[in-house]
């Protein structure tokens, strides 16, 4: 049976790692996509664990050579998934998770139209803006930027099919959790895993 994709997008600074990783905790099967930057490594970050981090020039390779799943300019910075990443485990069976942006989520939906989109909203612009500070990553000039560009990408809200505000963590956690064991409880995922015992409670001979 063919896996399930999950898009998961947020404005910067809403806490949409943090929630995604507390939940791949609790779903240590569905695996999460490590995406491709252009950007340069921030304090604490790791190649391959939190991006793939590649120079300009090597993004532009890969977008001519057609090894992107899905790929977009964010913020300045190239962002995009690797279809090695996504397409293999999907076609195995197993779930796989994008943290991605509204861009990305428009181009996946064309490869995938039955993917399963969450939006994560903050709790309000001035919630977003010291989320943003607290983390320390970022310059005055780059935090501005992302304040700027937060209500264009909070306006694609309506592209997902659910919408998640982080105001409690731990309840931001469990509804996206919620989330994945409702997905997989679908009719007509269900039916699939378990033809054999619905064609047996199903038969006219059963007793």
């Amino acid at each position: 049976m063919r896996g399930t994709l999950f898009i998961v997008a947020a404005p910067s600074g809403a806490g949409k790692s943090s929630i995604v990783n507390a939940c791949l905790a609790r779903f240590p099967d569905i695996a999460l996509s490590i995406s491709f930057t252009s950007r340069a490594m921030r304090p604490g970050e790791r190649h391959a664990q939190h991006y793939h981090f590649v120079a300009k020039d090597e993004f532009q390779r890969m977008i001519d050579a057609g090894d992107f799943f899905e790929w977009a300019n964010v913020h300045g910075d190239l962002k995009g998934t690797a279809r090695q990443s996504v397409e293999p485990q999907l076609a195995a069976g197993r779930d796989v998770l994008l943290e991605i942006d509204w861009q990305g989520a428009q181009q996946v939906r064309k490869h995938v139209p039955d993917a399963i989109g969450v939006f994560i909203l903050p709790p309000s612009r001035e919630a977003l803006e010291e989320r943003m500070r607290k983390r320390g990553q970022d310059t005055e000039a780059t935090i501005a930027t992302r304040l700027a560009n937060a209500r264009e990408e909070m306006s694609h809200y309506a592209e997902f099919d659910y919408v998640i505000v982080n105001e409690v963590f731990e309840t931001a956690v469990d509804e996206m959790c919620a989330i994945f064991t409702a997905s997989r409880l679908r009719r007509d995922a269900q039916a699939e895993r378990h033809r054999a015992l619905i064609e047996g409670l199903l038969a006219k001979d059963a007793r």
